[in-house]
């Protein structure tokens, strides 16, 4: 298998990463869930997924349709569609996983795969991280990564848009 074809096997449907966490399971790792629209790749984003990586052996990562992207962000989002989205964070080797959901947030998909960890980046209080609930009542832990100053992907826009 070439390195493109390994990357883009990282790019799962639902039932194919419930099969992959679970044999994750079986052999004792810890499996770490993250999410959100990584429209551009930044050193923030960087930071975010290999902060999350450390918390467990195994971290996925969901993010948002196109359709969801532009429903949150307004029509001019997301920049770069889904597909290359998911391409470029499964060629970064701290993740293991990626994903796609089309809702508005990712409870029904947290509730579906039961992630030993959730981590979610920036200055949230776990009242206020969907899924939070629903993982510490399975005995799981929820992570919160700080933001690093500077770094958004709407300053970026507004930065080449200024140019």
């Amino acid at each position: 298998m070439n390195k493109l074809q390994w990357i883009q096997n990282k790019i799962m449907d639902k039932p194919a990463l419930l099969r992959f966490c679970n044999s994750q399971r079986v052999n004792g790792r810890k499996i770490v869930f993250t999410n959100g629209c990584f429209d551009i790749i930044h050193h923030g984003h960087i930071d975010l997924l290999s902060k999350a990586a450390d918390e467990g052996q195994v971290l996925i990562v969901a993010i948002n349709t196109d359709a969801s992207v532009r429903k949150l962000k307004g029509e001019e989002r997301p920049v770069n569609n889904e597909q290359d989205r998911a391409l470029q964070l499964a060629a970064l080797l701290c993740v293991d996983a990626v994903c796609f959901f089309e809702e508005d947030t990712p409870l029904n998909l947290i509730r579906f795969l039961h992630p030993d960890v959730l981590v979610k980046g920036g200055d949230y209080t776990i009242d206020h991280i969907v899924g939070a609930n629903e993982v510490q009542e399975n005995g799981g832990k929820v992570a919160i990564i700080p933001f690093v100053n500077g770094y958004s992907t709407s300053g970026l826009i507004n930065k080449i848009k200024s140019l």
